[in-house]
Parts: C-alpha cells; structure tokens; sequence
C-alpha cells in the first residue's frame, strides 16, 4: 500500500476546483427580488433543519469555509466569556442540550479536529460510559453504559444505535469511516426505543455534519507524521443559484500499522482509506428546504493482525499444536508482532444517498420525511492459523449488506401546553454472508496434534447465507407542561419486524477420497448442510416515561423510566444447527428497562456547566453464547439469549471557561455491569484446561466490554498574539479502568487499564477573507501500549493494538 502515487490526489483535484471558481467566488449570486439564502453562520445554526445537530461552537469563519481545528475560540467567540451551547435533536426538534431532560454528551467538530480524533475507535477518549472493541470493520462492536460488545453473529444488530445525518446505519462497521466535515456528535445514554428509527437498548451516536453553505468557501488540508501517517481533505462550499447551495468533501488517509510481521519483516493493521461526500441543500423559502446526500468510502488495509495475548496451558491449547509442528510461536502481546504466513487484509466499499425535506406547515407544524439507501461490501484475508504454516491459509466471511429506510414525522407547534412529535418508520435489509476456510496441506497436523491422516488437507469449505430483515414502527411522544417549572413527557412506539433467510454449507471441497471410516469425521467438521427457510416475527413495544421540575432557570431535575427492545435474529453460521436442529439459529429479542435520576445545571452566567446522572438498566434475554445439550447429551455452543445483565452507576460531565481563552472539560462515569443470571455460559479456557469444564456459572461477574471507571479531561487555551495571529495550545487526558474482553471473563484476556495523553498547538494567521491554520500534534504522549479488545480464537486469546505514539503537524489553508 505505497501511498506515494495517491497521497496528493484530492488535494491536486481541490486544487483544480478551486481554480476553476475562482472568478465566481466574487459574483453575488442573489439578485435583487430574489428569495437569497444566504445567511450569517448564526442564523444557519437557528434555520437548520430538524436533522441537523447543529453547535454555535462550530460556527464557520467569515469565509464561509467549515471552520478549522481551534476555531470555536476565535477572537470574536472570546468577546465574551461563556461557554458555547449546543442544539441538539435527541427529541426530534431543535432544542439546547442544557434543555433537554436526559443524559446527553456533544463534541463539535471542531474539537474531533483539535485532538485528531477521526475514527470511531477515538471517540470513547471523548464520551464516557462509551467503549469501542475494534479489530476491523466487521467485527467491530459499540458499548455504552457496558451494554453491546458483542459481535457474535452478522445477524445481530447493535445495541448501540449509530445515526449518520439522521440516517440509522444498519450495522457498526457501517461507522468504520474517517469522520469527513463532522459538524458535531452527540452521546444518548440509556434506551432509546421511543423516537428513534430502530430499537436501541443501550443509546445513540448521533453523527452530524455541516450543512452546506450559502457563500462560496473552501479549504485544503494536509497532515504528515511518523509511521507513514498522511492525510489530504478538500473542501468546497458555495451556492448554486439563489435557492440551492453545495459542498462537496474529499479525504485520503494512510498509515503503516503498528504490528510487524515477522515472517515478513512488513507492518500490519495498516490502512489506505478514501471518501468523498456531496452535499446538496435547496430552501426556496423559509419555510421548506430539502438536503441530499451522497457518500462513498473505501477501506484497503491489513487490519486484523491480532497478537496472541492469552495462552494457558494445555494439551489441546495453540502453543501445543505450534510445539507438535516444531514451531515457537510469539506469545509477547507487548511485541506488537505476528509470525504469518498469509498476510491479513481487509477491503470495504460503503456508500449510500439519502434525502430529507423539512417542511413549515401552517400553525406551526413541521413535517420531515428522511429517505436513505445504504450498502456495505466486505472482504476479508485471514491467517486463521496464526503461524508461519499452509495449516489453515484463508478462512473469515465476506459479507455484503442493503438496506433501505424511510422516516416520516409530524411536530406541533411549541409553546403551547403540549408539544408532540408522532411518526412513521420502515427499514429494510439484506445481509449476504459467505463464510469460507481454506486448508492447507498441513491442516490435519495441525488441527489433529501431528495425526495426518487427510482429513482436512487441502480442503475447501463455503458457507452462504442470507437474512432480510422487514421492520416497521409507529412512534409519538408528547411533553406535558404541568406548570412553567414541571413537565411531564410519556412516549410509546410498536414496533412490527419479521425476518427471513436461510444458512447453507456446500460439500466440501478438494481433499483425497477418504475411507468410509473417516468420512463421518470431515462431514462432522465441514460436510453439507441446508437449513431451509428460516423465519423470525416479532411485536415489540417500547415506553418512555419522564417527570423534570426546573429548580431555577438555570438547574433542571429529571427522573425517567423507559423499556426499549432489540430485536432477535438468525444466526448466520452452520454452528449448532446440524446437532441441534435449524431452530437452534433463531435468538429472540433483548428487553431493557431502565431509571435515570439527573440534574443538568448552569453557574456563573453560562461559565461552568455541570451535569450528572445515577442509572439502573436490566437487560432480559442478552443475546450471548451460551450451550445447550444435543440429543446424545453432548453441550453445544449456540447464540441465544443466555444472560440478563444488571447494569448501574454515575456519570458527570462538566465544562467550564473560568477566564477568556480557557475551556475545561471533564467527563466521567462509574458503571458497574454484572451477569445478573448466566449459568450457562462458556468457561475461561484456563478452567477447561484444568477440569475439563465447559460450561460455567458467571452469574455475579463482570459483563466483558464494561471498564468499571472511565474518565476524559480536556483543557484548552486560546490567546492572541497579535498582528492577526492567534494561538492555542490543547490537552487532552483519557483514563480507564481495567475490563474483561470476552465473554468468559478469562483473566488470560482481560485488558489493564490505561491512561492517554494527546497535545497539540496551533496558530491561525488570517488575512482578509483567507485563514492560514497550522498545527503541531501528537497522540499518546508517553507512548502507552495498550489493547482495544482482546477474542477467544477457541484454544487461546488473540488482541488487537491500540496505536503508539503518534506526532506530525497539519496545515490548512481556508478561503
């Protein structure tokens, strides 16, 4: 992955534009009786439509261009010394998040580009209760509050709902993208099942970018550091005709990776990304605007190099299996390095379109339909074996995933006595897995401890399947204002999903003809199976409930209860069904139940904002692995809904801006998740090895995924030197607690807690209506080695790396 032939491309396309428009960028477009749009990025922010999450914080400069990193503590916002306020739309209409009676986190676009966070796995050192376990796009899980870290199955949708524009992405590795022109992302904690287009049992990211802009602006960025980390965006924005304006967005990234491979010599986990977005926004009056959208990623990398992390000892263990083949293999997480003889390799093409169109009505109703189409094609190369030999040369699961959505939606008017927002929701999805493997010729040596016999050499095995997911739902919710201080606001949504598919493994392939004495055995591991149809319907409903009492202007109290549902599922492997039977695929859904008791308060005229919050969550029916007996009394592993979860804390955030030029931030979170009941579940390897259990009781026991402390402190100053040049200088501080990484809650991996530090210092020089921003950076100061998730592999534990320390510098020119 050479980035030198692209590394310069969009900035060279951008450039071409640029010059291109060069002599339209002096040309008012707005005729005189025309309806203009364009406005000041104050009132953007206050006409946004109901989609758009949209920060004052990241208010674009006098350009017209999206603002740079440092950017929301401009001279002008330091005028006076206060905090920005955010608007969200976690109730379906503009509101500020200090307004809103629920747990709620935002970080501007402006700050992600400050501290460089681009990537979904970043974003858990900016939220609490928030925690991303990553190894590459498909298996790749959200968390929060420790509820959703499991990526067990295609076919199991997160718990965690994850919004782009407003738009549901049907499954996490959907978010697996650098985040381009992000004008902010909120953080929903707790159920989410009553306004929001699917079941969410754990939260929302809401991921919003800018609009486009209604004056001609544009920006070119480069950013270079060490480890072959580069980076080129390009910005257009600028009206179209006195109705319609534009912007379009281009991105490449490259890095070399951090895990080497010693059979190679190479780097791993490496990864050359592009994406491209285009925006259209036409408002051909004040009351009705229409926004299209259209986006394209790709993702080429040799991500999913993970290092073995945990090997307990034993007969069967993968260091046993190495030694019989005469291998040593690395076992040294802190290494950061493989021994592989076939190189990992991920492609991803994603892209989709989607158009929303806001309307005014008469009385002050506003109507919003959100139509959207999305793909997501996945392609995978693994080393299944782990070391340097033609044992297993190629197995995972490529997958290629449709949906479509539609969203309609009425809100009265406010100011009244009742303010409502009532609903419709469909979704459709098609999601085609092939899981293959590909032995080698030492595939019996291998997986039989050294007994060749030809079982499994040289043999292919193809698994297809397939899934459609039909769901629609009805929603509404109404606030009741009791007094000017009280309210009380009740929501309700059903929520009708079937779903149908079918799982097949075709005949195996290649092999020698074995004798009838060893057929059952290569049948028993990779012989033919057909399902038949498969078929799930569900009815599920969820309730929202919620009692605030404003104690002053400035101090809202709140107390909420809620049920949300997420749904089941057929799982998209052979797995269990050729013992247990076609039905043993089918999961049904998780149920949440939930209290919230906050307080959301402003001090000091708008300095300091403190939030906080106490929660209790039940899960009923986690969809986990658990075991069943077949019909000779033998334990098979299955995906069901083996657990319920207890899930209970705290959580603060708090901001500040003591002085001019001086923001502080912190947010923190104290969850303490547990298997309320789960005697089913799978036993820690080391267990297995020393009494040959399989099966254990982990009832009382952290749920995997779940760091019992996480906190996020930030502080950045911004001051003038004069002369039309400003600096800042950003810190930034993560932290959290140690937690178990799978769902045996092995010590063998179970992942240390860490703390990160990223600085980074910046200069804008603005000259007329052109801003020159230049920026010094780097990620993990003290270059920490760290691990984002740890997987069982079946006879050991594997890892996946977090970065080491990152630095390089960044500047951007804006017109």
């Amino acid at each position: 992955m050479d980035p030198h032939p692209h590394l310069y491309s969009l900035t060279a396309i951008a450039a071409a534009i640029f010059a291109a428009t060069a002599s339209y960028a002096q040309t008012p477009v707005s005729a005189p009786g025309s309806v203009a749009i364009e406005r000041s990025a104050a009132d953007q922010d206050a006409d946004r439509p109901a989609t758009q999450a949209a920060a004052s914080a990241s208010a674009a400069p006098s350009g017209g261009a999206t603002a740079p990193a440092g950017a929301a503590s401009s001279r002008a916002a330091d005028g006076q010394v206060r905090l920005k306020d955010f608007t969200v739309t976690a109730r379906r209409r503009n509101e500020s998040s200090q307004k809103v009676p629920a747990p709620i986190s935002t970080v501007s676009g402006a700050t992600l580009e400050t501290q460089r966070n681009y990537r979904l796995q970043d974003l858990q050192q900016d939220f609490a209760s928030l925690n991303v376990a990553f190894l590459h796009p498909r298996q790749s899980s959200i968390s929060i509050r420790g509820i959703g870290n499991n990526p067990a199955s295609d076919d199991i949708e997160s718990s965690v709902g994850v919004y782009l524009d407003n738009v549901y992405l049907g499954r996490p590795g959907m978010a697996v993208f650098d985040l381009l022109d992000i004008q902010q992302i909120d953080l929903l904690r707790g159920p989410q099942g009553t306004l929001f287009g699917k079941n969410a049992t754990a939260g929302v990211l809401n991921i919003s970018t800018h609009l486009p802009e209604s004056r001609l602006g544009a920006y070119l960025e480069q950013s270079v550091g060490n480890n072959g980390y580069a980076q080129s965006k390009a910005h257009l924005t600028g009206p179209l005709s006195d109705t319609l304006s534009g912007s379009l967005d281009l991105e490449h990234t490259h890095s070399d990776g951090w895990v080497t491979n010693a059979y190679t010599g190479g780097k791993l986990d490496g990864s050359a990304n592009y994406g491209a977005r285009g925006q259209l926004l036409w408002k051909p009056n004040a009351d009705l605007s229409a926004r299209f959208i259209v986006d394209y990623n790709t993702v080429n990398a040799n991500t999913g190099a993970a290092v073995a992390y945990g090997t307990p000892a034993g007969s069967t263990s993968w260091v046993s299996r190495a030694t019989v083949l005469g291998i040593t293999p690395i076992t040294n997480p802190y290494l950061y390095a493989v021994d592989v003889d076939t190189t990992p390799h991920m492609n991803v093409h994603q892209g989709g379109a989607s158009v929303e169109v806001d309307d005014k009505l008469a009385g002050g109703y506003a109507l919003t339909s959100i139509s959207a189409a999305r793909f997501w094609n996945f392609q995978p190369t693994n080393d299944a074996d782990y070391l340097p030999i033609p044992a297993i040369t190629n197995s995972g699961a490529s997958v290629n995933d449709h949906q479509f959505s539609q969203e309609l939606r009425l809100a009265s008017p406010t100011g009244g006595r009742v303010d409502w927002v009532a609903g419709a929701f469909y979704f459709y999805q098609q999601t085609n897995n092939t899981t293959f493997t590909d032995y080698g010729p030492d595939a019996d040596v291998y997986q039989y401890l050294g007994v060749n016999r030809g079982i499994l050499n040289n043999v292919t095995s193809i698994s297809p399947s397939t899934v459609i997911t039909n769901s629609a739902a009805l929603f509404g919710q109404g606030t009741f204002h009791l007094t000017s201080r009280a309210d009380i606001t009740a929501g309700i949504r059903g929520t009708y999903e079937s779903k149908t598919g079918s799982v097949v493994r075709y005949a195996p392939e290649g092999g020698i003809d074995l004798p009838a004495s060893l057929e059952p055995i290569r049948n028993a591991a990779v012989g033919a199976y057909n399902s038949g149809p498969l078929g799930l319907h569900s009815i599920s409903p969820s309730g929202l409930l919620n009692f605030s009492y404003k104690l002053t202007p400035q101090v809202l109290t709140y107390a909420t209860l809620s049920h949300s549902e997420k749904s089941g599922g057929i799982n998209m492997g052979v797995g269990s069904a050729p013992t247990l039977g076609a039905d043993s695929l089918l999961f049904g859904a998780e149920r949440a139940n939930d209290a919230e008791l906050g307080i959301k308060s402003e001090w000091f005229d708008h300095k300091l904002v403190l939030n906080g919050d106490l929660f209790w969550t039940q899960i009923h029916g986690y969809q986990a692995t658990t075991f069943e007996p077949g019909p000779s009394g033998t334990l098979t592993s299955v995906l069901a809904n083996a657990a319920d979860v207890n899930s209970r804390g705290a959580e603060i955030d708090l901001r500040a801006k003591p002085l001019r030029g001086l923001t502080l931030g912190l947010n923190a979170s104290y969850n303490a998740a547990t298997y309320s009941q789960f005697d089913k579940a799978p036993c820690p390897l080391e267990v297995q090895y020393t009494t040959g259990k399989t099966v254990c009781n982990l009832t009382g026991q952290a749920v995997a995924g779940a760091p019992r402390w996480i906190a996020n402190l930030s502080a950045q100053y911004d001051f003038y030197l004069g002369h039309d040049i400003s600096q800042y200088v950003a810190l930034g501080y993560s932290l959290r607690s140690s937690q178990f990484g799978t769902l045996d809650d092995s010590r063998y991996a179970k992942i240390p807690g860490y703390g990160l530090v990223n600085l980074a210092t910046g200069w804008h020089l603005n000259s007329g209506a052109h801003r020159w921003d230049i920026s010094l950076w780097v990620r993990n100061l003290f270059d920490k080695e760290y691990f984002l998730t740890t997987l069982s592999q079946g006879s050991w534990y594997s890892a996946s790396v977090g970065d080491r320390r990152m630095f390089g510098a960044t500047l951007r020119y804006t017109w």
